[in-house]
């Protein structure tokens, strides 16, 4: 199946931009995106914000800031720079500055993202060099677009119930929805940007509490967004000692929920066998499309709710081609935003 081929097409780019990236040498211009990735995947251990800075702005020319869906580690990989060097922050968005209008979005998302003290004054104060994302910088400002701070997972699954009242028409919607930064695959990448340019525990923990979701079995996208955290902390666990010895560490920690799935997490990175994870998700994402939701499956209630309304509360991932992204497994959170495009290519 074409998604599979696309999965495994990821897998062996991991390895070899892997391999790799010891070898590229700091200093001066990058020649492509495949050498800023293989630097970004080293740097908490040797920063260079400056550079990184430079890395942002040449990204532009390369054509990788264009898609929001593929380039989201780039965006976390901005944001945890500026967020490293708050003191840095506007001689750090100067660098990354100029750019065209249609990549402006990232360096807007990226000060948004990093949290720094004075964020909202340095958006305004850059609102005249990024005039194609004035709308998008104020909604910023005015505290209407989600930052990082406001990132939030809902439970694995609702109960039927819980959905069903989703869907009627007596389901009080008149109390304005709090302002929420909901999990996407070009999130879990911006997490792993972020993770990559500070080592942030925090960013780490995010991807960690998408773990109980890839036990969900009505849900297509918590299933996938689950699944793809899962086999990517594995898969750079496998890879990385400093981030497997962090995951340890705080396993103690984390909710009784996520402390099972991390557990199988820590066991596939620590015997370097991970191929097992992506099996198992691949089988679960082929049961699931093929027999629906666990709820539709077990409710004969839902059978009246309608095919409309379970189309919409359980199938449907919009995830950019792995042709688009190109983004490696130990750089941009594996197959994420960069590799499935599950509900789009699995038709036969």
């Amino acid at each position: 199946m074409k998604f599979r081929n696309a999965l495994f097409a990821a897998v062996a780019l991991a390895a070899a931009w892997s391999e790799a990236s010891a070898a590229y040498a700091a200093g001066g211009d990058f020649y492509s995106s495949a050498d800023v990735l293989k630097w970004m995947n080293s740097y908490r251990t040797k920063p260079d914000p400056m550079r990184a800075a430079l890395a942002i702005h040449q990204l532009s020319g390369f054509g990788d800031l264009r898609n929001q869906e593929s380039a989201g580690v780039y965006v976390g990989f901005a944001a945890g720079v500026l967020a490293a060097n708050p003191t840095k922050a506007r001689a750090l968005v100067n660098k990354m500055l100029p750019l065209p209008s249609e990549d402006q979005w990232l360096v807007v998302r990226a000060i948004a993202y990093s949290g720094v003290p004075t964020w909202r004054l340095l958006l305004t104060d850059i609102a005249p060099r990024v005039p194609a994302r004035g709308p998008m910088l104020q909604k910023y400002v005015a505290g209407t677009l989600p930052t990082l701070r406001e990132y939030k997972v809902e439970k694995a699954s609702s109960n039927w119930t819980d959905r069903f009242a989703e869907y009627m028409t007596f389901h009080d919607k008149s109390k304005a929805a709090p302002v929420v930064l909901k999990p996407t695959p070009e999130l879990l990448d911006t997490f792993w940007g972020y993770y990559y340019a500070t080592g942030d525990t925090a960013a780490l923990q995010n991807i960690i509490s998408l773990l109980p979701w890839s036990t969900d079995r009505d849900d297509a996208q918590r299933l996938t967004l689950g699944g793809m955290a899962k086999y990517t902390l594995a898969e750079n666990g496998s890879r990385d000692t400093v981030l497997l010895a962090t995951m340890k560490a705080i396993r103690g920690s984390e909710p009784k929920e996520v402390q099972p799935v991390l557990d199988q997490v820590i066991e596939a990175a620590d015997n370097v066998d991970v191929s097992h994870l992506r099996s198992e998700m691949l089988v679960s994402l082929d049961e699931l499309k093929r027999k629906g939701s666990a709820s539709k499956r077990d409710m004969t209630f839902w059978g009246q709710v309608g095919e409309g309304a379970i189309a919409a509360g359980c199938i449907g991932l919009a995830v950019a081609s792995v042709g688009a992204a190109g983004i490696p497994c130990v750089v941009g959170g594996a197959a994420s935003a960069g590799a499935l495009n599950i509900w789009s290519s699995q038709q036969n």
